[in-house]
């Protein structure tokens, strides 16, 4: 939830029982804050920050939190076309985990090869290798599943072989209003990466579904969008 998601929305979720709280997503370089600027323009939330000053907020966010919440791992979620503004994100002290977006849709982020266009790179594998070599911090990749002209489980696999630490799973399937549960079933049993399931977790009963699925963990983002939950997640 791009535009939304800052420390302030966080601290005000994290004590419904979340360990992880993700910020962003973030535009990290030229091209992909001229994407966020685009999208602005046309009435979309959207984070917007300068190219020299989107590391320095991201560590006051960060800090922000963790003196809320100091035992709550934080991620940030970031979008760059190279992987060295990612690098740099990982730096960050106190960010436990970067994550790399190849999940947003905005027409202006997939212009430029980014968001889910990063999953018909040819370069996917050296990209994330790139950025897991040389991070500082834990490394997540959140996908969008069942992209048209694309292998999920071939792509969670190539992700898991470039060493990542999470794979993060917008289980979408066109057509469905509910996670694909046998997608992510199939890529829990076929993979040894720590899957983090999203897509629609708004009851106890989908969390209970998701889990079944064999994923590490799940996510949640509308079902919070107005700052609290009908439903207790701390018993998961």
């Amino acid at each position: 939830m791009a535009g939304i998601t800052d420390a302030e929305f966080l601290n005000k979720v994290i004590p419904f029982g979340f360990d992880t709280a993700t910020l962003g997503g973030y535009s990290l370089d030229a091209k992909t804050i001229e994407a966020s600027e685009k999208i602005i323009k046309r009435g979309r939330n959207e984070f917007h920050f300068p190219q020299d000053e989107i590391v320095n907020h991201i560590e006051k966010e960060v800090n922000l939190i963790k003196k809320q919440h100091p035992n709550v791992k934080v991620s940030a979620n970031v979008r760059s076309t190279t992987p060295r503004p990612i690098i740099e994100v990982s730096k960050i002290d106190n960010l436990d985990i970067v994550e790399i977006n190849c999940h947003c849709r905005q027409d202006e982020i997939l212009a430029i090869g980014c968001g889910q266009n990063m999953l018909k790179r040819d370069d996917l594998a050296e990209y994330i290798g790139d950025v897991v070599d040389n991070a500082s911090c834990e490394v997540s990749v959140k996908i969008r599943a069942n992209v048209e002209g694309t292998d999920t489980l071939k792509i969670a696999k190539l992700i898991e072989n470039a060493g990542a630490d999470y794979l993060h799973i917008d289980a979408m399937k066109v057509g469905i209003f509910d996670a694909d549960y046998d997608l992510l079933a199939k890529i829990c049993s076929n993979t040894n990466i720590k899957v983090i399931g999203n897509n629609s977790i708004d009851s106890e009963q989908k969390i209970e579904k998701m889990l079944k699925t064999g994923v590490f963990g799940f996510s949640i983002a509308r079902a919070v969008i107005s700052g609290k939950l009908n439903f207790n997640i701390s018993d998961f």
